[in-house]
């Protein structure tokens, strides 16, 4: 058993497969298309990938997918749009695998350890972080943002929305008879390989929308074509007179839908185009796709608690070299504030 770090995806071994597939089980953000979208898009110049992987002969036992920058602090390899984050590891020997990783972590040119956003019941990372402070490391967990989601209990879209706020179910019923009679309209779903080809359309709503410029449409052109090979990826747009007024990006896989990305054209506002392609989206996912989780990702917006049933929070877990016990906590928490600030409303 050893600790290697690789800079490069093609020098992963090919067992590295078997922990990706158990990642992308947890999580979108945890699958190999997502990682390697990032590093192909989403790096800045001064920014490099590391793999700090744990090797036993060909098998890969352990990956924590990390971005160095200059200085002497590694981050979590991650997007403002990444709404989790963890490390891979083999479910054998864990003990053992998360000491090699630590061990190795502790002889690299590193002073701090930035991994966000994390989950508070995360075993792995807790592990990971008894197995840092164990060779020198301060870590420290601090608030880092919202997701609401919704468990489906095996209910129908109907049960669903007769659950919803009563508000909410006669906005959409009204909006919907009021677009049909004044303009007509149409919804087209597309998925999986379909979706590359229609983005422009989102791109056209985005760009009328109040979000303004997609600032990162080159990256998400590259996530969307990644997730779209693997089959995850449903837009679906709204049409009125074949022009695109609303759409909405979502992965959906092994029992659990996202909702990326959604815009739509101010122009049609009145209409609430956006409210009702959410519902569109909403008795797809649970009655054709039968899922388990809805996830509204990241984000504290009132709305989201109308369609959502619960709010979890997600933690940046920092983790210092040396700080000295006299004032340990102090220094932590200043190191990770500076951290922080540079990450503050980038990637």
């Amino acid at each position: 058993m050893k600790f290697v770090c690789y800079t490069d995806w093609n020098q992963l071994p090919e067992s590295a497969d078997a922990l990706f597939r158990q990642g992308e089980m947890n999580s979108v953000f945890l699958s190999r298309p997502w990682f390697e979208a990032l590093t192909a898009s989403a790096l800045d110049d001064d920014q490099a990938l590391v793999l700090a992987c744990v090797v036993a002969e060909d098998d890969v036992l352990a990956i924590l997918p990390l971005m160095r920058r200059a200085g002497h602090a590694w981050y979590a390899l991650r997007h403002r749009y990444t709404s989790l984050y963890s490390f891979l590891l083999a479910e054998n020997d864990q003990q053992r695998i998360l000491e090699c990783l630590a061990e190795g972590l502790s002889r690299l040119s590193i002073r701090a350890l930035l991994l966000e956003p994390v989950a508070d019941d995360d075993d792995r990372m807790r592990g990971l972080q008894r197995s840092l402070e164990s060779v020198g490391f301060s870590c420290d967990y601090d608030f880092r943002l919202y997701s609401w989601i919704y468990r489906v209990q095996g209910e129908s879209y109907e049960d669903y929305m007769a659950a919803r706020p009563g508000r909410l179910r006669n906005t959409i019923a009204r909006k919907k008879r009021k677009l049909e009679r004044e303009h007509g309209y149409e919804i087209r779903l597309f998925a999986g390989l379909e979706v590359p080809q229609a983005m422009p359309d989102y791109h056209a709503v985005y760009t009328a929308s109040w979000k303004a410029n997609e600032q990162y449409a080159d990256f998400l052109d590259g996530v969307v074509a990644g997730i779209s090979r693997s089959g995850w990826s449903r837009l679906a747009v709204l049409y009125v007179q074949a022009k695109p007024v609303a759409a909405q990006l979502w992965f959906v896989l092994h029992g659990k839908a996202n909702i990326f990305r959604l815009a739509y054209d101010e122009a049609w506002r009145q209409y609430s185009p956006g409210s009702i392609l959410t519902s569109f989206m909403m008795e797809y996912v649970i009655d054709a796709e039968a899922v388990d989780e809805i996830d509204f990702l990241t984000g504290n917006d009132a709305y989201k608690q109308d369609w959502m049933s619960e709010r979890r929070e997600r933690f940046v877990l920092g983790c210092v070299k040396g700080v000295e016990p006299e004032g340990m906590h102090e220094r932590l928490a200043g190191s990770l504030k500076r951290m922080l600030k540079r990450l503050q409303g980038g990637r």
